[in-house]
């Protein structure tokens, strides 16, 4: 079955065509040699193309609109070097299971094999990081192709696919068409759910005092929220959460307990430890989340429900599996569970959380806290959406920022990419162009992809980047501090470069804060200003992320910041970067 009128066209041309059906109306790359014919036709279409600077940053902002928007991104690239810059981004994608398809330019077919001009085997390279990919070696394969790419993608666990179009099939003329559907027999995901597993699961729930309710990315991607607090609420379980599982409950719900495991809340790593039942909702059981496994939830039974039947068991034996898509499953549950006799357990968790809460000591009245920063980003704009970059401050975004919906918390999660946050920020305002967009990043990852500043200025997107400024590598001189002796190896970056300045070279507005009176100021000005800004913060350089588990130790074995005060930086230089550059120069 077949959709359109038949016409005569090239390669290119079907590709774009075939693009347009699938409802894909912005698309971010960088044109080369090999892909020329897919521009060519680009000309004259009206696809949305965000030219980016470097084609890493193509797949984060494809990533980036793909989480915000819960649609398909789409990022394009030439042969060779232009093809293998995306892999940084398609491999992120792939971790954090988010749908994209990837279009790579590729030399013609009677030349692949022999080591030509810009040749390099993509679909070998990127084999392990995609869900599937495809070289097209015939232009009449490409519709059939383009619609189980844009399937596979979105549908079961989402992920990254790649295709590679040669210049010649790209070239070649074909009669246009288009499926219908898509036939893969080796590919029928598992959405509703076995009935007697759901009822096994109630019947665990109903037998449960400590129940506690552990929900991953596959919360949001499969739109669940809402029937997650519809469970949370009806057996009255506190519910904990991934990273990637920030906002499918809001930060401020009395029955949230925070992000759990190595920079988690202390109340939620204690109450995995010490609960008689796990739900674990599209989540993944991570070395993140469980420290060292032997002692991970040693008296909790698990139910684990996930559309992915080779995450079930694979970290942690689990007791009631339940394959299929989160939001069905859920729906389901909610129909047999009843509240659970949990009532000594809240009031045992709300005196953790009381006791325990998130916290910093302020070191100085001029000393700017970075997570001072983050609370003055949420008070200030408590409904944006928030990216960020890798490192010391994507845990103080996690910890300090009230979320109140799903997909406004964008962050690399399982390969842990530097430099993601700034192209995912532009990707996620382009696909949600009426949201305030913030991108907290730290001095060393901005630089990774900084040029995207002149993406975002040609393009006219609004984002605001908060720099955490530092000096540090700070998550690496963090480990450095409590487990090298304090040996800071190769991770000052202090006074290399002027943000300031940076952004006003692209274009974009630059903005410095010194002091905690000038923090506030300087966000909303940003914010207000409907340009793209960098926000640069000079904060204490030696802040430490806490709570922190000490990779190998039981989540429950819990580094606290009394243990180890920041003392070595008390006072951060507050002189203006280019002076900080001059001294080092002199020196």
């Amino acid at each position: 079955m077949t959709t359109g009128s038949t016409e005569k066209v090239n390669g290119a041309r079907a590709l774009i065509k075939c693009l347009e059906k699938e409802g894909v109306d912005t698309i971010f790359g960088y044109p080369g040699g090999q892909i020329i014919p897919f521009y060519n036709e680009l000309y004259d279409s009206d696809l949305r193309h965000i030219l980016v600077r470097h084609e890493q940053a193509a797949a984060h902002a494809a990533d980036g609109y793909a989480r915000a928007t819960g649609k398909t991104g789409v990022c394009v690239s030439t042969s060779g070097p232009g093809a293998t810059n995306l892999v940084t981004g398609i491999a992120t994608a792939y971790m954090d299971s988010i749908p994209i398809v990837a279009l790579t330019g590729q030399v013609p077919t009677f030349l692949i094999g022999n080591d030509a001009f810009q040749e390099a085997d993509i679909t070998g390279i990127t084999q392990p990081i995609t869900k599937h990919n495809y070289l097209v070696q015939d232009a009449k394969e490409l519709p059939r192709i383009v619609k189980e790419a844009f399937h596979i993608a979105s549908t079961g666990r989402p992920g990254p696919v790649l295709i590679d179009l040669p210049k010649d099939v790209q070239n070649a003329e074909i009669e246009f068409y288009y499926p219908d559907k898509v036939e893969l027999r080796g590919y029928k995901p598992t959405y509703k759910g076995n009935i007697q597993q759901i009822k096994r699961a109630a019947e665990e729930i109903a037998n449960s005092s400590m129940p506690i309710i552990y929900a991953g990315g596959g919360v949001i991607s499969s739109n669940a929220s809402p029937e997650l607090i519809e469970l949370a609420e009806t057996i009255c379980a506190p519910v904990t959460t991934t990273l990637m599982g920030i906002g499918s409950i809001p930060t401020e719900h009395p029955l949230y307990i925070g992000m759990l495991g190595m920079h988690g809340s202390k109340y939620a790593n204690y109450a995995v430890q010490e609960s008689d039942l796990i739900i674990a909702v599209g989540a993944r059981f991570d070395d993140r989340v469980t420290g060292k496994l032997e002692s991970f939830a040693p008296n909790a039974r698990i139910i684990h429900i996930d559309v992915d039947p080779a995450e079930v068991s694979k970290n942690v034996k689990v007791h009631v599996p339940i394959v299929g898509d989160a939001k069905q499953i859920l729906k389901s549950l909610n129909k047999y569970v009843k509240r659970c006799n949990s009532e000594a357990w809240l009031e045992k968790i709300e005196h953790w959380k009381k006791e325990y809460p998130f916290t910093y000591k302020q070191m100085s009245p001029d000393v700017i806290m970075p997570q001072f920063v983050v609370e003055q980003i949420s008070e200030a704009c408590g409904d944006a959406i928030i990216v960020t970059e890798v490192g010391q401050h994507q845990m103080w975004a996690a910890q300090y920022f009230k979320f109140k919906k799903p997909r406004t918390f964008i962050s690399s999660g399982g390969l842990g990419t530097m430099g993601y946050g700034f192209p995912a920020a532009i990707g996620a305002k382009i696909g949600k162009p009426d949201k305030t967009v913030i991108n907290i990043a730290g001095d060393g990852s901005f630089q990774m992809n900084s040029q995207e500043l002149a993406t975002a200025v040609q393009n006219d997107v609004p984002v605001v980047s908060v720099i955490l400024n530092n000096g540090y590598l700070g998550m690496v001189r963090q480990w450095q501090e409590l487990f090298y002796d304090r040996r800071y190896s190769h991770t000052f970056i202090k006074g290399s470069v002027d943000f300031v300045k940076l952004a006003d070279a692209y274009g974009a507005l630059g903005l410095r804060a010194e002091r905690p009176s000038e923090v506030r100021p300087a966000i909303e000005e940003a914010v207000n200003s409907g340009r793209p800004a960098v926000v640069e913060v000079i904060v204490a350089c030696e802040a430490n992320v806490y709570p922190m588990v000490p990779a190998g130790a039981a989540i429950n074995e819990i580094i606290d910041p009394e243990e180890h005060a920041d003392t070595s930086c008390a006072m951060p230089d507050l002189r203006t970067t280019t002076d900080r550059i001059l001294d080092l120069e002199e020196h």
